[in-house]
């Protein structure tokens, strides 16, 4: 009798440690989802976009994450889709890097990682969304 009644608590044992493990991964699943949808709003989006100070970040050495604030309200609220590349320019300036169909904005070392603000433009040279990459 003792022996089925010790693999019976070596079961339970298990099968309690079997649910709160997956307890966790799944807690642990949601905060990490959660926090990777967030952290664009979370890490860049302190300030609302102000032209002069967009422009002239770019030449500061104050701030390591230096346009980083503004990325996000410029992304979400002033970035619209179907603005040209020459609107898109006059806005912001001469981008850090371009090629056909795209051009990035340097915004600095933002959470110890160098962040950028890529904008992609369809053939007829207009808006089709922007993206916060890392390098």
């Amino acid at each position: 009798m003792s022996t089925s009644t010790e693999q019976n608590d070596v079961t339970r044992i298990f099968v309690t440690l079997a649910w709160v493990s997956a307890g966790v991964a799944v807690v642990a699943t949601i905060v990490f989802f959660a926090w990777w949808g967030l952290k664009d709003r979370i890490a860049f989006g302190n300030q609302k976009f102000e032209q002069v100070a967009w422009i002239t970040a770019a030449s500061s050495t104050e701030k390591s994450c230096h346009r980083g604030d503004m990325a996000y309200d410029l992304q979400q609220h002033v970035l619209q889709a179907g603005i040209t590349r020459e609107a898109a320019t006059s806005l912001l300036g001469r981008p850090s890097w371009e090629e056909t169909g795209q051009m990035e904005y340097d915004l600095g070392n933002c959470m110890h990682v160098i962040h950028g603000l890529r904008l992609f433009f369809n053939e007829n040279n207009q808006l089709t969304h922007s993206r916060i990459v890392q390098h």
